[in-house]
């Protein structure tokens, strides 16, 4: 059997309605499948499974064999050692992490009929395909208008509200803090999708308040957060000290750096380079809250993300200053706006997606493959909702679209 099917199976969630248990025994009820990983690191991250009732939150790594789990020296990778669950075929030997502990494993149950397997495999294969992952792409190539602006508007303010519950999770953590809550939020988005979680941890583990008592070094910043992230350089002696102070200081617990993903990465997005530029903006940002909230120019918003080129640190590029934008600044104005039941303010932060350029990445492009116009982030942010929250869900009888193919169809009938 190909590990890919194994994937397709977990992913798809064809495993439900049969019982499921690790190698020991104990009953598993998997709650969240988690985020597919497609660079280095385990295979899904973000998983919620429960054990015997206990639940766990955490990463899962899916091999056809136990023995690959070794093939591969995931037992020497520090960044396997929150796998909260191996999904095999055959558990053909116990596993553990490179903390010598045991993790537990479950034989994955699913349908076996071979022809069912085959059809399975056969569609996995095309997941990459605009048709695998698109359900209606086919009417979509001929008639591209079923996607209409209205559906494209609703979805935006759907995106916008899930982004709106981040922030209000952000708020419980920061006890009611909106300023604090902007800066762990800034600093996940830092992390550009591959690094965000270790940066949200980082933020978290590294409270503002500390950062603000020594906002006027650029060099103390620097220091604390690469120390912090556990990526600061031992040949930079000067650095190593300031750390170990601020360290002792405030009785700080460093990350360990192998949450850090550094495969196929460029250089300017290494996690070494986004921490640099992270402690540039909080030391030339001051009150950064309070100038996003009080302005609705998008020349204005860009600026407090721009430095110039002769400082100590490469600046931000365009792109993603517009990530940036799109994924905090953007949400947090409109949840604020919301917040004060002021309607009028809450519009003119989602007209501003209207205003940034477009996202390009892979499903962006399935879109456009089916003819879909695609002008402005207004655009990009409501077709991943729609991509993210009904195709890859196959809600398609939520979706306006589907439900159109689904009326024409009845009438025919008829």
């Amino acid at each position: 059997m190909p590990e890919i099917l194994l994937h397709y199976i977990w992913e798809h969630c064809l495993w439900a309605g049969l019982p499921q248990q690790t190698t020991d025994g104990r009953m598993v009820e998997i709650l969240s499948v988690g985020e597919h990983n497609c660079d280095a690191g385990p295979d899904y991250s973000h998983a919620r499974i429960r054990i015997d009732g206990r639940e766990w939150v955490g990463n899962i790594e899916i091999h056809v064999s136990a023995s690959d789990w070794f093939r591969h020296r995931h037992h020497l990778d520090k960044a396997y050692d929150n796998i909260i669950l191996h999904v095999v075929r055959t558990a053909d030997k116990p596993v553990y992490n490179s903390r010598g502990e045991t993790i537990p494993q479950c034989e994955l149950q699913y349908p076996g009929d071979k022809d069912y397997l085959s059809g399975l495999l056969q569609s996995a294969r095309q997941m990459d395909s605009a048709e695998g992952r698109i359900g209606c792409a086919e009417q979509l190539l001929h008639e591209p208008g079923l996607l209409t602006d209205g559906w494209r508007r609703t979805l935006l303010r759907k995106r916008l509200e899930c982004k709106r519950a981040s922030v209000s999770r952000l708020l419980q953590i920061t006890k009611g803090s909106w300023e604090h809550a902007l800066y762990i939020s800034l600093a996940r988005n830092f992390g550009f999708h591959t690094n965000s979680v270790p940066f949200e941890e980082l933020a978290i583990s590294t409270p503002l308040s500390y950062l603000q008592k020594h906002r006027n070094s650029l060099f103390q910043l620097t220091a604390l957060l690469l120390g912090q992230a556990g990526l600061i350089d031992r040949d930079d002696q000067h650095m190593v000290r300031e750390y170990a102070f601020l360290q002792n200081k405030f009785s700080l617990t460093p990350l360990d750096a192998s949450v850090w993903k550094h495969a196929r990465m460029r250089p300017q997005n290494s996690p070494e380079l986004r921490i640099r530029q992270f402690a540039q903006l909080i030391f030339r940002s001051e009150a950064l809250l309070s100038k996003i909230l009080d302005t609705s120019d998008l020349k204005e918003l860009v600026a407090l993300f721009e430095w110039s080129r002769n400082e100590a640190v490469a600046p931000l590029g365009r792109a993603s200053i517009d990530i940036l934008l799109i994924n905090t600044v953007i949400p947090y104005k409109y949840a604020h706006a919301l917040y004060r039941n002021n309607a009028a303010e809450a519009e003119r932060a989602l007209m501003l997606m209207e205003q940034i350029a477009p996202e390009n990445n892979a499903v962006i492009r399935l879109w456009r493959v089916l003819g879909q116009q695609i002008t402005s982030a207004a655009d990009t942010q409501a077709l991943l909702h729609l991509y993210q929250n009904y195709c890859q869900h196959h809600e398609c009888i939520n979706c306006e679209v589907g439900y159109k193919i689904f009326e024409s169809k009845q009438l025919k009938l008829f």
